[in-house]
């Protein structure tokens, strides 16, 4: 299985299954873009994503649509929680994800959305 996702430098590079079996980085890679993701953009995934620019202009956090994206990705994962963050300007949306993956490795990222 695999992906694409940006390095530290916004470059494109391609995250893959492990030699191991291992798919746990192709779907944190994927978890991070659907957060980044408008609901409707993806023309395949349409029911992926949060409207996180609404809630920007709304000034009400998405939290319904991060839960129905963790209830969406917690199936790949032996355990998937993601919470909100504060934000250090206040306006943009931040979320913590911390994931058990299925091997037992742990995975914790901040993601600006």
């Amino acid at each position: 299985m695999r992906t694409y996702g940006k390095d530290q430098n916004g470059n494109w590079v391609v995250v893959q299954t492990d030699a191991s079996g291992n798919d746990a980085a192709v779907y944190v890679t994927t978890l991070a873009q659907c957060l980044k993701l408008t609901p409707g953009e993806s023309p395949f995934f349409a029911d992926y994503g949060i409207p996180a620019q609404d809630s920007v202009v709304k000034q009400i956090y998405p939290d319904f649509f991060v839960a129905k994206t963790q209830s969406q990705f917690a199936q790949f994962f032996a355990s998937l929680s993601i919470s909100r963050q504060p934000s250090p300007d206040g306006i943009n949306p931040l979320y913590r994800v911390d994931i058990v993956a299925k091997n037992g490795d742990a995975i914790n990222r901040t993601i600006a959305v």
